[in-house]
């Protein structure tokens, strides 16, 4: 049974090659979602509704359950098909994706909700810009940041439009439904995330009966500023249910 890494936004399926680079096993896939690095179905307005439904589909080609894994978008779209089909799924983590009634859309993600202030923000975007607020706001890795930047194109910048407005209130949404996620879980968190506080790893934690919460001593992009941490945690997570 493979492992599936699914990112979140503004990323594609690159966001996991530092992680990647420490895990031992050789079935590890990182998607891309669609409009993040990969085509977009014919009609397809990238609603957090459609890329659960993309998710599933590919999912139940794999043929077997698998490890699941996401960070922001990717942790709370993966948490919601682990509670819709828990029979894709053998074991699931996540990280810094809140799925809460609570958790209120941080500065820029009420940006890209305004049907007026999200396009202009896009129109006005720039590689160079946009990757010093990466590396000035979240810390990540310079070099990181501007790969990160570089690859927010057109199709990203609408895709991230749709899904954000169609999320205004998805912690009301799809929190109760992680009551249904049977799959052992863990979820992975930096703690000094301004955007999404540690608080809400906690509860996501408390609401999937995580066997463990990982706080780590870093912001929101987890992956890329503790990629070895993450690692090590991943695979302590699936060797504890080989064979499962």
């Amino acid at each position: 049974m493979p492992a599936v890494l699914i990112h979140g936004v503004p990323d594609t399926h690159r966001l996991w090659d530092p992680v990647r680079r420490h895990l031992s096993r050789g079935d590890v896939q990182a998607w891309d979602l669609p409009g993040f690095g990969a085509p977009r179905p014919a009609g397809f307005r990238s609603t957090k509704e459609e890329y659960v439904d993309w998710l599933v589909e590919r999912l139940e080609r794999v043929g077997e359950p698998v490890d699941l894994v996401g960070h922001d978008w990717g942790c709370i779209l993966t948490a919601r098909v682990a509670s819709l089909r828990p029979d894709l799924v053998r074991t699931w983590a996540g990280g810094n994706g809140p799925v809460s009634a609570e958790y209120v859309w941080h500065p820029l993600a009420r940006i890209w909700q305004h049907p007026v202030e999200g396009e202009r923000y896009m129109d006005g975007l720039r590689s160079a810009s946009f990757a010093r607020d990466l590396t000035d706001g979240f810390d990540v890795p310079a070099g990181a940041a501007e790969r990160t930047a570089a690859r927010v194109d057109g199709p990203m910048k609408d895709s991230i439009l749709g899904l954000y407005r169609s999320a205004l209130t998805v912690g009301a949404e799809w929190e109760p439904g992680l009551a249904r996620v049977g799959a052992p879980s863990m979820v992975f968190w930096g703690a000094l995330d301004p955007a999404c506080r540690i608080e809400f790893g906690r509860r996501l934690g408390e609401a999937l009966h995580a066997t463990k919460v990982v706080e780590l001593d870093c912001n929101h992009w987890t992956v890329l500023q503790r990629p070895a941490e993450v690692a090590a945690a991943l695979e302590a997570h699936w060797e504890t249910y080989a064979g499962a």
